[in-house]
């Protein structure tokens, strides 16, 4: 269930960013990445579509096989694009004040629980502490 609710935010987030808040997002592209802000939104879009239609798809028998690599893969977007949450609020504190950056400042809390959300959901958490185990387990 938490793979499947994960998917479907990753889904609307996507589309989003190819509709309702497209500009929005694009205030969240670092001034320092040498690339056109609406091609790195579009793009990042694409990619959360094709994130959240995986993590629906991986509920699939064949497909089960995939659903660790796949929560790893969801983990590092999510690490990809904090830079971006952080440059929104830098932009926003020195513009309008730290006043106005409430919203940001929880979307830079919530980003590291989306990371373990995606961990979690997959069986990307268990799979790590299991190899680690493995490995404790060699060394003795």
């Amino acid at each position: 269930m938490a793979r499947v609710a994960l998917g479907v935010f990753l889904l609307a987030a996507g589309i989003s960013h190819w509709t309702l808040l497209r500009q929005a997002f694009q205030a969240q592209v670092p001034p320092w990445l040498p690339l056109d802000p609406d091609f790195v939104v579009l793009a990042s879009g694409v990619v959360e579509m094709l994130l959240g239609l995986a993590l629906l798809a991986v509920g699939l028998r064949p497909l089960r096989r995939f659903a660790v690599p796949l929560g790893w893969l969801v983990a590092l977007f999510f690490v990809l694009v904090f830079p971006g949450n952080i440059s929104q609020l830098v932009v926003q504190i020195q513009s309008e004040g730290a006043g106005s950056a409430t919203g940001l400042w929880v979307r830079l809390i919530f980003q590291p629980l989306l990371v373990l959300w995606a961990l979690w959901s997959t069986a990307a958490w268990a799979w790590l502490v299991w190899w680690r185990a493995q490995r404790r387990a060699e060394a003795v």
